[in-house]
């Protein structure tokens, strides 16, 4: 992360000067306005930058160049390696899922999320992400609060393999409250021209692979505020049985967005990928549809599956139906990858080898670019 650092008001004796001010040179009877006193340290955004610049450099790849700092990152792309090279980006947030993190005051995971949001995309059209570009606003820069936030990101990076190469913290006094703050992130990946992965190469009878999601992720969370805490009135404290362990509610829907970057990539390298879908906003239908070509549908049987208790939860207190659900929420399934059918069985042994459960959930089928849903979910 970059900040802009504070100019110095002492003098080269050491004594402390008056800061310039517009006037005749009249002796002032009292200090002039500072930035500081408009709620703005820029001391605590520099502390901030340099708790963090270990678990930054932790992130790099051999193209970075320069270090933190400067007005901009500098990354060395190795065309070389690629007859036609295309850069992707991608831009996210976490949306209200922060709330939880303030509520609870746990700061050190919700950069993975962040992570989680861009990379994926990235990935799901086959190209490798490079770096990341961070953005924090807050009411007030507490370092060591900002550090915990940046070295969730840090910690997102380095499981996709990308480089954390600079961002940016703000403060807004009198528009954030103190203990607020959002962030987003951008990043930039790359991809092979030929080896673009979309909805052009998938095929009647190729199969479609879930990969298990590790919770809520980072969607739905105002729906989820609005069932759990507010009609429910459920405490963040509160220990639900159906999670295990002793587990709260809180520590539940704080769970880190799963980062499939890695998996993806490694995957398209072993087995003839067509396409992958991030399952986000919009749920599962609304997801998968984006990579069916028109004159196909895609078949996904809930019985091949069971969500996790969070959903069940959420949607008994709720009472909100199954189309909603699956409009809304990913239902434990974070990627879908779709795979030529007879490379099915190995892209499942290749995942699971990778600690990724996975599992054939439908096939490819002639259509109308629509995504059919069949079956039921097993309960219980």
């Amino acid at each position: 992360m970059t900040h802009v650092s504070e100019r110095s008001s002492a003098g080269a004796d050491g004594a402390d000067r008056q800061p310039w001010t517009a006037g005749g040179g009249r002796a002032q009877r009292k200090r002039t306005v500072t930035y500081a006193d408009a709620g703005v340290s820029i001391h605590a955004g520099d502390r901030a930058v340099e708790l963090l610049k270990t678990k930054v450099k932790k992130t790099t790849r051999p193209e970075v160049m320069g270090d933190l700092g400067g007005f901009a990152g500098l990354f060395r792309l190795n065309a070389g390696k690629y007859r036609s090279p295309i850069l992707a980006s991608s831009t996210d947030g976490v949306g209200t899922k922060l709330v939880i993190a303030q509520q609870l005051d746990i700061h050190d995971t919700i950069g993975i999320d962040l992570v989680a949001m861009v990379v994926d995309d990235l990935v799901a059209c086959g190209a490798e992400p490079l770096f990341l570009l961070d953005y924090i606003a807050c009411g007030e820069v507490v370092p060591d609060r900002v550090a915990e936030i940046g070295a969730g990101i840090a910690d997102g990076c380095r499981y996709a393999g990308c480089a954390l190469l600079g961002g940016e913290t703000a403060e807004h006094p009198g528009v954030m409250r103190p203990d607020e703050y959002d962030v987003s992130a951008t990043g930039v990946g790359v991809v092979e021209e030929s080896e673009i992965l979309g909805r052009e190469k998938v095929e009647v009878g190729d199969a479609v692979i879930a990969m298990r999601s590790s919770g809520l992720h980072s969607n739905g969370y105002s729906l989820v505020r609005h069932v759990l805490l507010g009609a429910g009135r459920m405490r963040l404290d509160t220990v639900v049985d159906d999670f295990g362990g002793q587990r709260t509610l809180g520590e539940e829907l704080l769970t880190p967005t799963k980062i499939y970057a890695k998996d993806c990539l490694g995957l398209i390298e072993e087995t003839d990928v067509r396409a992958f879908a991030h399952v986000t906003g919009g749920g599962i239908p609304g997801n998968l549809v984006r990579i069916l070509p028109d004159h196909v549908d895609a078949v996904v049987d809930r019985a091949t599956w069971r969500p996790q208790s969070i959903f069940d939860l959420i949607q008994a207190k709720g009472r909100i139906d199954d189309a909603e659900m699956e409009a809304t929420f990913n239902m434990g399934v974070g990627m879908f990858t779709i795979v030529s059918a007879e490379d099915a069985d190995r892209a499942m042994a290749y995942l699971t080898g990778r600690g990724v459960e996975a599992w054939q959930v439908g096939e490819v089928v002639e259509g109308t670019g629509q995504v059919q849903m069949v079956g039921q979910h097993t309960r219980g």
